[in-house]
């Protein structure tokens, strides 16, 4: 029996199913052109490297970058500078990402602070009122 890895190629149903994603969504990428499977007839046919693309878009969305960002990490890939520019500008990336979440942490909890303060007077002020 042939494991999902050793699958030269896959239906959209198999990658759907493989990946936890709807029909809707693989189409839309290929829509989008991050993913090009083969025709055959009405049939799409995926090889393995639409299987990689599609593993590195979710991957990508999982953690945040929008889907032209994604796009222009994999292309990176097959293009100038290749590898290693896709891996560096990658790194580049995920610092600024970083960056964003680490500040809206800090503003989340700044936040939560805020509430926090307003919460205690509300109920030192509604202690007042009711003169306890």
């Amino acid at each position: 029996m042939t494991t999902p890895d050793e699958q030269e190629t896959w239906t959209i149903a198999e990658l759907a199913d493989a990946f936890d994603v709807t029909h809707r969504t693989i189409r839309h990428y290929e829509e989008l052109g991050l993913i090009s499977p083969e025709r055959r007839g009405t049939a799409r046919v995926f090889h393995r490297r639409d299987r990689t693309r599609l593993a590195l878009i979710l991957r990508g969305k999982r953690i945040g970058f929008p889907l032209e960002e994604i796009r222009t990490i994999i292309d990176m890939y097959d293009e100038t500078p290749g590898e290693e520019g896709q891996l560096v500008y990658l790194l580049d990336q995920i610092a600024a990402r970083r960056a964003d979440l680490e500040q809206r942490r800090a503003d989340i909890e700044q936040t939560l602070r805020d509430l926090a303060e307003v919460e205690d007077r509300c109920h030192a002020d509604l202690r007042d009122l009711r003169g306890a």
